[in-house]
């Protein structure tokens, strides 16, 4: 008998634990392994997520789930044990990115969609097949003083739900995450200009999934925390948490069991501050976690820098930043455990 959605999605909404966003693509992850010396090879790609998956503290203690990218979910360990096995060993579901990027969108001046709806029933049977029992599909929006357009939002909403949909029929939980980015407007955007852009989007997407019959239990919501643009950057961790929940609570139906961040272009320790307290001081009716890429990930890779003798390191670094998100999952961090570590 196959696994019902709402089950998989309550094992990725595990309570103190959150998502390991490791699907960069191998351009992504040329950069991030350029960053500290090392040349991207699909050895070395490898081998850096194979010390990530095996960190155990970490993925047994902090981690629910991991987003993995097309070359990783068919990779092996060193010594012959596919990573996906890694990750689903230490308690964690494996999960897949299935969308093709965001691509110029026809008509629109800088607005973009995300492709990869076609021969997407295949593809997600068969990663079915290589243990995947989650997807992520990302959407893009631009923000500034005309943008988004009407045209953009709703185009994105509806291929979200299409992909959401396609899951759901695979048996696979789709994380749905509509991005509205930190960067766009020069000069930089106020936090109430992206509450308007985020509520805006989030109430079409919503629409969109109830016109698509995607079943709402059986999805996680990954969107942006309401923040102002990364080149003005003026309110307060307390403000930025008080404006995204009272966005969330406006627009995403209790029906859905979690809401999984994105980072975003937030530094580490203020993706952590601002979760933890939308979780201490509010009373929510979902689940509120991580799905972090960079945010889990940048102490990690800089410890380890490609060097064998460095997996510990590494996997220590990980573990404390995997630590501090899973206290802020739970209301609990405090800047003195950043100091203490």
């Amino acid at each position: 008998m196959s696994e019902r959605l709402e089950d998989i999605a309550a094992r990725m909404l595990a309570p103190g634990k959150g998502i390991l966003a490791a699907d960069e693509s191998t351009g992504t992850i040329k950069k991030r392994l350029d960053s500290v010396g090392v040349d991207s090879t699909a050895d070395t790609r490898r081998d850096y997520r194979e010390m990530l998956f095996s960190a155990e503290e970490a993925m047994q203690t902090y981690i629910s789930g991991v987003i993995l990218y097309d070359e990783t979910i068919r990779q092996q360990a060193r010594d012959g044990t596919p990573l996906v096995d890694l990750i689903a060993r230490a308690g964690a579901v494996p999960g897949i990115k299935v969308d093709k990027g965001a691509k110029p969108l026809a008509g629109f001046p800088e607005e973009k969609i995300t492709e990869g709806l076609d021969g997407l029933r295949e593809r997600l049977e068969e990663y079915h097949g290589l243990g995947a029992r989650f997807a992520k599909w990302r959407a893009v929006i631009s923000i500034s003083e005309g943008l988004p357009s009407w045209g953009a939002v709703k185009q994105n909403a509806q291929v979200l739900a299409r992909y959401a949909a396609l899951c759901q029929e695979a048996g696979i939980v789709p994380i749905v995450e509509p991005e509205v980015l930190m960067d766009g407007t020069p000069g930089g955007h106020t936090i109430d200009r992206c509450y308007d852009v985020s509520e805006w989007v989030l109430k079409t997407v919503f629409q969109e999934l109830y016109d698509a019959r995607v079943v709402l239990e059986g999805m996680v919501l990954k969107p942006n925390m309401v923040i102002d643009g990364q080149k003005l950057r003026k309110a307060s961790r307390e403000e930025v948490a008080e404006k995204t929940v009272r966005c969330l609570k406006a627009t995403v139906p209790a029906s859905v069991p979690g809401i999984a961040f994105l980072s975003g272009g937030q530094s580490d320790e203020e993706a952590t501050a601002h979760l933890s307290i939308m979780n201490a001081g509010h009373d929510l009716p979902w689940t509120l976690t991580f799905s972090y890429g960079r945010a889990l990930q940048a102490p990690a890779l800089k410890a380890w820098s490609g060097r064998d003798e460095n997996v510990a390191a590494g996997q220590r670094a990980f573990a404390h930043r995997a630590r501090m998100n899973a206290l802020a999952a739970r209301g609990e961090w405090n800047a003195d455990l950043e100091k203490a570590a």
